[in-house]
C-alpha cells in the first residue's frame, strides 16, 4: 500500500499484470489485510477482479500460495508475483517459454551485481534449473541470475505443498521440483526492482519519474519530480527527483532532492531533505537537514535547525 508517485504499489503491480491479460487474482493477505479490504471494498483493483485470502496463521511462501490458490479454487495454469516488486517483466513471454518447455514450473530470472540478498538459480543451457541456492556468500554464488519473484505453476505443484503448516517454495518446492527436472527458468533484462527497503523504495519512485520502467506511466511529472495538484510549494523551494503527495506544504528555500513526501507532509522554511522519506502528516523544522536514509514516521515532527544523516528511523512501530 505503500505509494509510487502517488499510487498505491499493488495498484502498479496489477496495472501491469492487467497489461498482459490478467482478468482475475487472488491476494494473499497476513500482516494487515483489513488495509486492502478497506482501499477496495469492491473487490477490484486497476480492473482486475480480486479475492481476498486472509492467512489464518503464518504459512511461509509456498504455503501462502497453496492456501490462496486453493481458496479462490485455482485449478489451471496460474501466475504467482511479488507484491513489493516493480517490474515491466514480459509475462506473456514467460508464458509461452513455459508451455513451450512443457514446465511444472517456471521461474522468472534477472541479473544482480550482489545475489547474496537473493534465491540464486543456475540452469541449464536449455532453461532447465539444476539448482536453487538460497542467498549464497557473494563469492561462492554460482551465477549471477536470481529469482525475479514471478512464477509460473501448473496446478500440479499444489500437490507437491504440505497442506497444513509453514512451506517455503524457495527452501523446499523449488528444489523437489529441480531435482525432478520439471523446474525451468528464463531470464530477463527487463526493469525490476525489490522495493523492500528504504532505499530501493526511494529509488522506485525516483526511476519512476525518470521513466526507467515502461509500463507505468503518471500524469504530471514535470522536470522528473510530481506534485500533487493540492499540494503547495512555494516558488522559492528547489524540487529535484521529488514526490510531494497531496495535501503536503514545502515551505520557501526548501530543497528537496530525492525526497518522497507522503500526504500531509509539512517541509517548514530552508530545510533541506535528500534521500528520506517523509510520512503522512509529519512536520520537518526550518532549517533541518535530513540526508540518507531519514524514515519520518507519519505525523512525527521534527525540531527546527536538526542534522540527521545515516540510517535513521523517527517512529513508526
Amino acid at each position: 500500500m505503500l505509494p509510487l508517485v502517488g499510487t498505491p504499489m499493488i495498484e502498479c503491480v496489477f496495472e501491469s499484470l492487467a497489461s498482459h491479460g490478467v482478468t482475475e487474482a487472488v491476494l494473499s493477505l497476513g500482516y494487515l489485510p483489513e488495509s486492502f479490504m478497506q482501499a477496495y471494498p469492491r473487490n477490484a483493483i486497476a480492473g482486475v477482479k480480486v479475492t481476498y485470502a486472509v492467512e489464518p496463521e503464518p504459512l511461509d511462501t509456498a504455503g501462502a500460495i497453496r492456501f490462496a490458490a486453493e481458496f479462490a479454487g485455482i485449478d489451471e495454469t496460474f501466475l504467482v508475483v511479488n507484491g513489493d516488486v516493480l517490474t515491466d517483466l514480459d509475462i506473456t513471454r514467460l508464458l509461452r517459454f513455459h508451455r513451450e518447455k512443457g514446465a511444472e514450473a517456471t521461474i522468472a530470472l534477472h541479473p544482480v551485481d550482489d545475489p547474496s540478498r537473493f534465491g540464486v538459480v543456475p540452469t541449464t543451457p536449455e532453461g532447465q534449473v539444476v539448482a536453487f541456492v538460497e542467498k549464497p556468500p557473494r563469492d561462492e554464488a554460482p551465477t549471477n541470475l536470481i529469482n525475479a519473484g514471478t512464477y509460473i505453476f501448473e496446478p500440479s505443484v499444489l500437490a507437491r505443498i504440505a497442506p497444513v503448516g509453514r512451506v517455503s517454495v524457495e527452501r523446499e518446492t523449488f528444489p523437489a521440483l529441480a531435482a525432478d527436472g520439471v523446474l525451468y527458468a528464463l531470464a530477463d533484462e527487463s526493469y525490476w526492482l525489490d522495493t523492500g527497503t528504504p532505499q530501493a523504495f526511494i529509488r522506485a519512485n525516483v526511476d519512476l519519474l525518470r521513466g526507467r520502467n515502461h509500463v507505468h506511466q503518471f500524469a504530471g511529472v514535470t522536470n522528473e519530480s510530481w506534485v500533487h495538484p493540492s499540494a503547495t510549494v512555494d516558488p522559492t523551494a528547489t524540487v529535484i527527483n521529488s514526490v510531494i503527495d497531496r495535501g503536503c506544504v514545502v515551505g520557501r528555500n526548501a530543497v528537496l532532492n530525492e525526497a518522497i513526501l507522503m500526504p500531509g507532509a509539512v517541509v517548514q522554511a530552508d530545510a533541506d531533505i535528500s534521500s528520506s522519506i517523509i510520512g503522512p502528516g509529519a512536520v520537518i523544522g526550518s532549517a533541518s537537514v535530513l540526508g540518507a536514509i531519514c524514515v519520518v514516521g507519519a505525523n512525527e515532527h521534527v525540531a527546527p535547525n536538526s542534522e540527521l544523516s545515516g540510517d535513521v528511523r523517527l517512529g513508526g512501530v
